[in-house]
Protein backbone atom coordinates (compact mmCIF):
# COMPACT_ATOMS: atom_id res chain seq x y z
CA UNK A 1 0.00 0.00 0.00
CA UNK A 2 1.47 3.35 -1.06
CA UNK A 3 2.23 6.08 1.46
CA UNK A 4 -0.82 8.37 1.70
CA UNK A 5 -0.89 12.08 1.03
CA UNK A 6 -3.76 12.67 3.46
CA UNK A 7 -4.63 10.98 6.74
CA UNK A 8 -8.12 11.62 8.08
CA UNK A 9 -7.61 11.43 11.84
CA UNK A 10 -10.58 10.78 14.13
CA UNK A 11 -10.55 10.49 17.90
CA UNK A 12 -13.73 8.95 19.24
CA UNK A 13 -15.38 7.73 22.41
CA UNK A 14 -18.84 6.21 22.79
CA UNK A 15 -20.07 7.30 19.36
CA UNK A 16 -21.22 3.93 18.03
CA UNK A 17 -24.53 5.49 17.02
CA UNK A 18 -22.85 8.05 14.75
CA UNK A 19 -19.38 7.01 13.64
CA UNK A 20 -20.68 4.57 11.03
CA UNK A 21 -22.42 7.35 9.13
CA UNK A 22 -19.29 9.48 9.43
CA UNK A 23 -17.15 6.68 8.00
CA UNK A 24 -19.64 6.03 5.20
CA UNK A 25 -19.30 9.66 4.08
CA UNK A 26 -15.49 9.37 4.07
CA UNK A 27 -14.87 5.87 2.74
CA UNK A 28 -17.13 6.45 -0.27
CA UNK A 29 -14.60 8.94 -1.64
CA UNK A 30 -11.14 7.87 -0.47
CA UNK A 31 -8.42 6.97 -2.97
CA UNK A 32 -4.96 5.42 -2.72
CA UNK A 33 -3.76 8.85 -1.58
CA UNK A 34 -5.91 8.74 1.56
CA UNK A 35 -6.05 6.73 4.78
CA UNK A 36 -8.38 6.95 7.79
CA UNK A 37 -7.02 6.59 11.34
CA UNK A 38 -9.47 6.17 14.23
CA UNK A 39 -8.26 6.31 17.84
CA UNK A 40 -10.83 5.03 20.32
CA UNK A 41 -10.48 6.45 23.82
CA UNK A 42 -11.65 3.32 25.63
CA UNK A 43 -15.30 3.43 24.54
CA UNK A 44 -17.74 1.65 26.83
CA UNK A 45 -20.44 1.24 24.16
CA UNK A 46 -20.19 -0.94 21.04
CA UNK A 47 -17.89 1.39 19.10
CA UNK A 48 -15.31 -1.39 18.79
CA UNK A 49 -17.80 -3.76 17.15
CA UNK A 50 -18.85 -1.07 14.69
CA UNK A 51 -15.24 -0.35 13.84
CA UNK A 52 -14.34 -4.04 13.37
CA UNK A 53 -17.08 -4.34 10.76
CA UNK A 54 -15.68 -1.38 8.82
CA UNK A 55 -12.11 -2.71 9.07
CA UNK A 56 -13.16 -5.78 7.12
CA UNK A 57 -14.45 -3.59 4.31
CA UNK A 58 -11.69 -1.02 3.92
CA UNK A 59 -7.93 -1.75 3.92
CA UNK A 60 -7.14 1.96 4.15
CA UNK A 61 -8.86 2.25 7.53
CA UNK A 62 -6.83 1.74 10.71
CA UNK A 63 -8.26 1.47 14.22
CA UNK A 64 -6.48 1.81 17.54
CA UNK A 65 -8.39 1.10 20.73
CA UNK A 66 -6.78 2.59 23.84
CA UNK A 67 -7.03 0.88 27.21
CA UNK A 68 -8.00 4.15 28.90
CA UNK A 69 -9.47 7.47 27.85
CA UNK A 70 -6.71 10.03 27.49
CA UNK A 71 -9.01 12.97 26.69
CA UNK A 72 -9.76 14.57 23.35
CA UNK A 73 -6.48 16.48 23.01
CA UNK A 74 -4.20 13.56 23.83
CA UNK A 75 -6.19 11.20 21.60
CA UNK A 76 -6.07 13.51 18.57
CA UNK A 77 -2.36 13.93 19.11
CA UNK A 78 -2.06 10.14 19.19
CA UNK A 79 -4.03 9.89 15.95
CA UNK A 80 -1.58 12.26 14.22
CA UNK A 81 1.35 10.25 15.60
CA UNK A 82 -0.19 7.08 14.17
CA UNK A 83 -0.89 8.70 10.79
CA UNK A 84 1.35 8.14 7.78
CA UNK A 85 0.12 10.91 5.52
CA UNK A 86 1.92 14.14 4.72
CA UNK A 87 -1.21 16.02 5.83
CA UNK A 88 -3.71 15.26 8.58
CA UNK A 89 -7.39 16.18 8.51
CA UNK A 90 -8.53 16.30 12.15
CA UNK A 91 -12.08 15.17 11.66
CA UNK A 92 -14.90 14.82 14.17
CA UNK A 93 -16.53 11.49 14.95
CA UNK A 94 -20.16 12.39 14.23
CA UNK A 95 -20.07 14.83 11.31
CA UNK A 96 -20.05 14.11 7.58
CA UNK A 97 -17.98 14.92 4.52
CA UNK A 98 -19.89 15.93 1.42
CA UNK A 99 -19.06 14.11 -1.83
CA UNK A 100 -16.05 15.78 -3.42
CA UNK A 101 -14.61 17.05 -0.13
CA UNK A 102 -11.54 14.85 -0.19
CA UNK A 103 -10.71 15.71 -3.81
CA UNK A 104 -11.05 19.42 -2.94
CA UNK A 105 -8.61 18.95 -0.06
CA UNK A 106 -6.13 17.00 -2.21
CA UNK A 107 -6.29 19.70 -4.88
CA UNK A 108 -5.44 22.38 -2.28
CA UNK A 109 -2.69 20.22 -0.77
CA UNK A 110 -1.08 19.92 -4.19
CA UNK A 111 -0.70 23.72 -4.21
CA UNK A 112 1.64 23.58 -1.22
CA UNK A 113 -0.43 25.13 1.55
CA UNK A 114 0.68 24.22 5.07
CA UNK A 115 -2.82 24.58 6.55
CA UNK A 116 -6.34 24.29 5.15
CA UNK A 117 -9.44 25.52 6.97
CA UNK A 118 -12.54 23.95 5.44
CA UNK A 119 -15.92 25.61 5.79
CA UNK A 120 -19.00 23.69 6.94
CA UNK A 121 -22.75 23.84 6.96
CA UNK A 122 -24.64 23.25 10.20
CA UNK A 123 -27.60 20.90 10.39
CA UNK A 124 -29.77 19.68 13.20
CA UNK A 125 -28.54 16.73 15.24
CA UNK A 126 -30.57 14.34 13.07
CA UNK A 127 -29.30 16.15 9.91
CA UNK A 128 -32.85 16.85 8.72
CA UNK A 129 -32.78 20.65 8.99
CA UNK A 130 -30.24 23.07 7.53
CA UNK A 131 -29.49 25.63 10.21
CA UNK A 132 -26.70 27.64 8.60
CA UNK A 133 -25.41 27.24 5.05
CA UNK A 134 -21.93 28.52 5.91
CA UNK A 135 -20.84 28.41 9.54
CA UNK A 136 -18.07 30.88 8.72
CA UNK A 137 -20.03 33.36 6.59
CA UNK A 138 -17.32 34.11 4.05
CA UNK A 139 -18.26 33.57 0.42
CA UNK A 140 -14.84 33.34 -1.19
CA UNK A 141 -11.60 31.46 -0.64
CA UNK A 142 -8.91 33.38 1.25
CA UNK A 143 -5.16 32.92 1.40
CA UNK A 144 -2.97 33.93 4.35
CA UNK A 145 0.82 34.15 4.35
CA UNK A 146 3.10 33.75 7.37
CA UNK A 147 2.90 37.51 7.89
CA UNK A 148 -0.92 37.34 8.05
CA UNK A 149 -1.20 35.25 11.21
CA UNK A 150 -3.16 37.88 13.10
CA UNK A 151 -5.63 38.34 10.24
CA UNK A 152 -6.08 34.56 10.08
CA UNK A 153 -6.64 34.49 13.83
CA UNK A 154 -9.29 37.22 13.75
CA UNK A 155 -11.07 35.75 10.73
CA UNK A 156 -11.10 32.10 11.73
CA UNK A 157 -10.22 31.36 15.38
CA UNK A 158 -13.83 31.29 16.58
CA UNK A 159 -14.81 28.95 13.76
CA UNK A 160 -11.77 26.80 14.47
CA UNK A 161 -13.17 25.91 17.86
CA UNK A 162 -14.82 23.33 15.59
CA UNK A 163 -11.94 20.88 15.26
CA UNK A 164 -13.17 19.11 12.11
CA UNK A 165 -12.29 22.02 9.83
CA UNK A 166 -8.49 21.64 10.19
CA UNK A 167 -6.17 20.03 7.62
CA UNK A 168 -2.55 20.56 8.68
CA UNK A 169 0.82 19.43 7.42
CA UNK A 170 1.85 16.62 9.74
CA UNK A 171 5.48 17.71 10.15
CA UNK A 172 4.35 21.13 11.43
CA UNK A 173 2.11 19.45 14.00
CA UNK A 174 4.92 17.20 15.20
CA UNK A 175 7.45 20.05 15.46
CA UNK A 176 5.27 22.12 17.77
CA UNK A 177 4.50 21.99 21.48
CA UNK A 178 1.45 19.84 22.09
CA UNK A 179 1.42 18.41 25.59
CA UNK A 180 0.84 21.80 27.20
CA UNK A 181 -2.55 21.87 25.43
CA UNK A 182 -3.71 18.51 26.78
CA UNK A 183 -6.90 19.16 28.71
CA UNK A 184 -7.67 22.43 26.92
CA UNK A 185 -10.18 20.77 24.54
CA UNK A 186 -8.59 22.76 21.69
CA UNK A 187 -5.13 21.31 21.06
CA UNK A 188 -5.40 22.13 17.35
CA UNK A 189 -5.87 25.85 18.03
CA UNK A 190 -2.85 25.82 20.34
CA UNK A 191 -0.67 24.03 17.80
CA UNK A 192 -1.66 26.38 14.97
CA UNK A 193 -1.40 29.73 16.76
CA UNK A 194 1.45 29.21 19.22
CA UNK A 195 3.73 30.86 16.66
CA UNK A 196 3.43 32.02 13.04
CA UNK A 197 3.02 29.23 10.51
CA UNK A 198 5.94 28.63 8.14
CA UNK A 199 3.84 28.70 4.96
CA UNK A 200 0.56 29.74 3.41
CA UNK A 201 -2.92 28.94 4.73
CA UNK A 202 -6.01 28.50 2.56
CA UNK A 203 -9.53 29.03 3.84
CA UNK A 204 -11.89 27.01 1.62
CA UNK A 205 -15.23 28.81 1.61
CA UNK A 206 -17.22 25.94 0.08
CA UNK A 207 -18.94 24.09 2.96
CA UNK A 208 -17.60 20.58 2.36
CA UNK A 209 -18.44 19.47 5.92
CA UNK A 210 -21.85 18.77 7.44
CA UNK A 211 -21.84 19.51 11.18
CA UNK A 212 -24.31 17.59 13.29
CA UNK A 213 -24.99 20.70 15.35
CA UNK A 214 -26.28 20.18 18.87
CA UNK A 215 -24.71 16.74 19.28
CA UNK A 216 -21.70 17.68 21.39
CA UNK A 217 -20.80 15.34 24.24
CA UNK A 218 -19.10 17.92 26.48
CA UNK A 219 -22.07 20.06 27.51
CA UNK A 220 -21.64 19.08 31.16
CA UNK A 221 -18.28 20.87 30.99
CA UNK A 222 -19.58 23.87 29.04
CA UNK A 223 -18.85 26.44 31.74
CA UNK A 224 -15.28 25.25 32.23
CA UNK A 225 -14.62 25.03 28.49
CA UNK A 226 -16.03 28.38 27.34
CA UNK A 227 -15.55 30.50 30.44
CA UNK A 228 -12.11 29.23 31.51
CA UNK A 229 -10.27 26.94 29.07
CA UNK A 230 -11.06 28.72 25.79
CA UNK A 231 -10.19 32.27 26.94
CA UNK A 232 -7.09 31.00 28.73
CA UNK A 233 -5.92 29.44 25.48
CA UNK A 234 -6.75 32.44 23.28
CA UNK A 235 -4.96 34.85 25.61
CA UNK A 236 -1.85 32.63 25.80
CA UNK A 237 -0.45 33.54 22.38
CA UNK A 238 2.23 36.21 22.99
CA UNK A 239 2.74 37.27 19.37
CA UNK A 240 -0.92 38.19 18.84
CA UNK A 241 -2.26 41.60 19.92
CA UNK A 242 -4.72 42.08 22.76
CA UNK A 243 -7.07 43.76 20.29
CA UNK A 244 -7.13 40.62 18.16
CA UNK A 245 -7.71 38.40 21.19
CA UNK A 246 -10.60 40.58 22.38
CA UNK A 247 -12.32 39.96 19.03
CA UNK A 248 -12.35 36.25 19.84
CA UNK A 249 -13.18 36.27 23.55
CA UNK A 250 -12.86 38.36 26.68
CA UNK A 251 -9.91 37.48 28.88
CA UNK A 252 -12.31 36.63 31.71
CA UNK A 253 -15.78 36.29 30.18
CA UNK A 254 -17.22 35.11 33.47
CA UNK A 255 -16.88 38.66 34.81
CA UNK A 256 -19.64 39.79 32.42
CA UNK A 257 -23.16 39.50 33.82
CA UNK A 258 -24.55 39.35 30.27
CA UNK A 259 -22.27 36.44 29.36
CA UNK A 260 -23.27 34.61 32.51
CA UNK A 261 -26.96 35.14 31.79
CA UNK A 262 -26.49 33.74 28.28
CA UNK A 263 -24.67 30.79 29.76
CA UNK A 264 -27.61 30.26 32.10
CA UNK A 265 -30.01 30.44 29.14
CA UNK A 266 -28.32 27.52 27.38
CA UNK A 267 -28.01 25.52 30.62
CA UNK A 268 -24.26 26.03 30.75
CA UNK A 269 -24.32 27.65 34.19
CA UNK A 270 -25.90 26.42 37.41
CA UNK A 271 -25.34 26.42 41.14
CA UNK A 272 -23.17 23.33 40.69
CA UNK A 273 -20.99 25.17 38.17
CA UNK A 274 -20.86 28.12 40.54
CA UNK A 275 -19.65 26.01 43.46
CA UNK A 276 -17.21 23.88 41.49
CA UNK A 277 -15.66 26.39 39.08
CA UNK A 278 -16.91 29.94 39.50
CA UNK A 279 -16.85 30.74 43.22
CA UNK A 280 -13.05 30.33 43.52
CA UNK A 281 -12.59 32.88 40.72
CA UNK A 282 -14.52 35.63 42.49
CA UNK A 283 -12.96 37.83 45.15
CA UNK A 284 -15.76 40.38 45.57
CA UNK A 285 -18.69 39.64 47.86
CA UNK A 286 -20.93 41.61 45.51
CA UNK A 287 -19.77 39.55 42.49
CA UNK A 288 -20.50 36.34 44.37
CA UNK A 289 -23.96 37.60 45.24
CA UNK A 290 -24.74 38.37 41.58
CA UNK A 291 -23.26 35.02 40.48
CA UNK A 292 -25.49 33.11 42.90
CA UNK A 293 -28.49 35.17 41.84
CA UNK A 294 -27.93 34.35 38.16
CA UNK A 295 -27.43 30.66 38.97
CA UNK A 296 -30.77 30.64 40.81
CA UNK A 297 -32.71 32.65 38.24
CA UNK A 298 -35.31 30.39 36.57
CA UNK A 299 -33.68 29.09 33.41
CA UNK A 300 -36.94 29.13 31.45
CA UNK A 301 -37.31 32.88 32.00
CA UNK A 302 -33.70 33.62 31.05
CA UNK A 303 -33.97 31.42 27.97
CA UNK A 304 -37.13 33.16 26.76
CA UNK A 305 -35.61 36.61 27.30
CA UNK A 306 -32.42 35.63 25.48
CA UNK A 307 -34.34 34.26 22.50
CA UNK A 308 -36.32 37.47 22.21
CA UNK A 309 -33.20 39.65 22.56
CA UNK A 310 -31.32 37.75 19.84
CA UNK A 311 -34.31 37.74 17.53
CA UNK A 312 -34.45 41.53 17.76
CA UNK A 313 -30.77 42.50 18.03
CA UNK A 314 -28.98 39.70 16.14
CA UNK A 315 -31.50 38.26 13.68
CA UNK A 316 -28.79 36.56 11.57
CA UNK A 317 -27.25 34.61 14.45
CA UNK A 318 -29.28 31.48 13.83
CA UNK A 319 -26.86 29.07 15.53
CA UNK A 320 -27.05 30.92 18.83
CA UNK A 321 -30.83 30.71 18.67
CA UNK A 322 -30.46 26.99 17.96
CA UNK A 323 -28.47 26.73 21.21
CA UNK A 324 -31.28 28.46 23.10
CA UNK A 325 -33.91 26.18 21.58
CA UNK A 326 -31.85 23.08 22.32
CA UNK A 327 -31.53 23.95 26.01
CA UNK A 328 -33.65 22.08 28.51
CA UNK A 329 -34.85 25.55 29.53
CA UNK A 330 -36.50 26.17 26.15
CA UNK A 331 -40.18 26.23 27.03
CA UNK A 332 -41.14 23.29 24.80
CA UNK A 333 -38.36 21.10 26.19
CA UNK A 334 -39.19 22.21 29.71
CA UNK A 335 -42.89 21.41 29.34
CA UNK A 336 -42.03 18.10 27.72
CA UNK A 337 -39.85 17.14 30.67
CA UNK A 338 -42.57 18.14 33.13
CA UNK A 339 -45.09 15.90 31.42
CA UNK A 340 -42.89 12.87 30.99
CA UNK A 341 -41.18 13.64 27.69
CA UNK A 342 -37.51 14.12 27.09
CA UNK A 343 -35.89 17.50 26.42
CA UNK A 344 -33.03 17.68 24.03
CA UNK A 345 -30.41 19.04 26.38
CA UNK A 346 -28.12 21.96 25.73
CA UNK A 347 -26.51 22.24 22.35
CA UNK A 348 -23.20 24.02 22.43
CA UNK A 349 -20.74 22.69 19.83
CA UNK A 350 -17.08 22.51 19.10
CA UNK A 351 -17.19 19.39 17.08
CA UNK A 352 -16.01 16.42 19.02
CA UNK A 353 -16.11 14.47 22.18
CA UNK A 354 -14.40 14.89 25.54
Amino acid sequence: MSEPTLSICIATRNRAAFIGQTLDSILAQITDEVEVVVVDGASTDNTEQVMRAYLQRCPRLRYLRLVENGGIDRDYDRAVLEAQGKYCWLFSDDDLLKPGAIQAALHAIAQGYCLLIVNAEARSADLSTLQQARVLPIGEDRTYGPQDQERLFVDAAKYMSFLGCVVIRRDIWLMRERERYYGSAFIHVGVIFQEPLPGRTLFISEPWIVIRYGNASWTARAFDIWMVQWPRLIWSFPHLSDAAKRRITRREPWRSKVVMLLSRAVDGYSMQAYRERYEPLLTSRCDRLFARLIARTPGVAVNAAALLAFRLARPHDELMRVNFRASRFYYRNYLSSLFGGRGRGSAGRHGSRS
